[in-house]
């Protein structure tokens, strides 16, 4: 294995959150979601960091979170949606771990997030139609920089982290 983090990536609203909380519980290890840290650092939630500083700003304090993070070890960290926009950020995480990209198609998605408010890049806008935009220009991104793709359709929270796991020891044990 490259480096002990187990990186999550993927869409908004694919479970990254969930699933990196109930796998580091498992695996005996410390959790960070990158967007929940943002805010504590900042004090302020996503979305006004996306308001005041445009979503440019925000990209900017997720990179230096991520390099401050890759210095870190044995971590499981759910990464913000956008992550994998930026090379530097994709080669951050292909170097300080083994990612887990958590695949989940628009359709799933707008069933999962219609009525969720808390989206800078959902608001005020066809769910739908915004979320197969991101998928179409970040899927082969998410792709290229995870080491296993996980499909989640019709898998429990606890089916996706069984997953994660068995790849994980059969990694260790070739």
């Amino acid at each position: 294995m490259k480096a002990t983090n187990i990186f999550l990536i993927g869409l908004m609203g694919s479970g990254k959150t969930t699933i990196g909380k109930l796998l580091a519980k498992k695996l005996n290890r410390s959790f960070i979601d990158t967007d929940q840290l943002i805010e504590q650092k900042t004090g302020v939630d996503v979305s006004m960091i996306f308001e005041f500083e445009g979503e440019r700003g925000f990209r900017d304090r997720e990179t230096k979170l991520l390099s401050d993070l890759s210095e870190k070890l044995n971590h499981v960290i759910s990464t913000g949606g956008g992550v994998v926009l930026s090379k530097f950020n994709r080669d951050i995480i292909s170097n300080s771990g083994t990612t887990f990209y958590l695949k989940t198609y628009p359709k799933e998605l707008s069933l999962r997030l219609k009525n969720d408010k808390t989206r800078p890049l959902l608001k005020n806008t066809d769910v739908e139609r915004k979320l197969t935009e991101l998928y179409e220009e970040r899927c082969s991104l998410y792709e290229t920089t995870a080491d296993y793709i996980i499909e989640t359709k019709n898998k429990r929270a606890t089916q996706i982290v069984l997953e994660i796991e068995e790849k994980l020891n059969s990694y260790e044990n070739n």
